[in-house]
């Protein structure tokens, strides 16, 4: 079968190559990939900035796929040849919001195999059937980016019709912010930093728009919308010192969702605001299989189609990397129909 490789940190060193195809063994589902798509995370491994003491050389990257099993190992009995399925970047985390201990080591496109091959193995345990209402490129683009969105909300926000989510930017995880608080019935506040882009989200169910360029202080501008109240929910994937407008713009007992790190991974946070607003600053990593077949559930339920901005070739793969680097509205997908 033909994949691509990680064989060196650097987008250099990513190589088209051959495997044999691998057989399912006890608990596993062999899978046809038919499409995966690209996260800030697959940028980061391969520029040797995620976890690198992890990453044992050659890996096949990415971690979110789509596809249809064409093969069962013994035991298996959730899934059956002719199923549509998806990759969880953490099949070892089954349920809960806490995830268990050493799940990094078993995550899919780094350290493990991911999906950016013609055939692909998943764990039965791992696997999440796709939805109905979506095309397996579309199915693709869940795995992490709406899953994490999905988390951040319900999982551990427990967000509630009528209240306020602030969502930050046009990524991935952004813009599934967006749609699944609207469809939540929250009243959504999305900042941009192009008035290109202000449409788009409005399209998406945004009720405000800021740009933040215009309003480098937005915190300020969500708590003139929120007449002084705040936020209930903030999906920072900015990262570093943006982490302080991000409280700042919270109510009292709100969460900052921290998901990225796009202005750094450190940050001089500043501790009154969390304390007197006894604020929530709590870490996103993702979700668990469970959470993310009740995501299924409701992206069915509700018909959610995800943006994508470009759909690439599996012989375009650097091509879809370079352009990852260059960032993209909503996501990107390699397709291997």
């Amino acid at each position: 079968m033909k994949t691509w490789e990680i064989q060196g940190f650097g987008l250099e060193n990513l190589k088209q190559t051959s495997r044999a195809t691998p057989e399912p063994g006890a608990g596993q589902l062999l899978v046809k990939m038919n499409a995966v798509s690209l996260n800030y995370r697959d940028k980061a491994i391969i520029e040797g900035a995620y976890l690198p003491h992890l990453m044992k050389m050659p890996i096949v990257p990415v971690s979110d796929f789509s596809g249809t099993v064409i093969g069962i190992g013994s035991s298996v009995t959730k899934f059956k040849v002719g199923d549509r399925v998806m990759s969880t970047m953490f099949p070892t985390w089954k349920s809960s919001v806490r995830h268990p201990e050493g799940v990094s080591e078993h995550a899919l496109g780094g350290p493990v195999d991911g999906g950016l091959s013609e055939y692909a193995l998943l764990s039965e345990a791992g696997a999440v059937r796709s939805p109905k209402s979506l095309t397996d490129i579309e199915a693709s683009t869940l795995p992490i980016a709406a899953l994490t969105a999905w988390t951040a909300l319900s999982e551990l926000g427990k967000l509630q019709s009528g209240q306020t989510v602030v969502t930050l930017g046009t990524g991935g995880v952004a813009l599934f912010a967006t749609q699944l608080a609207v469809a939540m019935g929250a009243r959504v506040i999305s900042l941009t930093g192009s008035e290109e882009k202000r449409e788009l989200l409005q399209q998406l169910g945004a009720d405000q728009v800021v740009n933040y360029k215009t309003y480098p202080d937005w915190h300020e501008k969500v708590l003139e919308l929120t007449a002084g109240h705040g936020a209930d929910i903030v999906i920072d994937i900015v990262g570093g010192n943006n982490i302080n407008k991000s409280v700042q713009a919270i109510c009292n007992g709100g969460q900052v969702s921290v998901i990225g790190f796009l202005e750094g991974t450190t940050t001089s946070l500043d501790l009154f605001p969390v304390i007197f607003k006894a604020a929530q600053v709590r870490g996103t990593l993702v979700g668990s299989v469970e959470a993310f077949e009740r995501l299924v559930d409701f992206v069915e339920k509700h018909n959610i189609k995800p943006v994508i901005e470009k759909i690439y070739s599996f012989d375009q793969a650097i091509e879809a990397y370079k352009h990852l680097e260059k960032g993209a509205v909503g996501k990107l997908v390699i397709s291997n129909d």
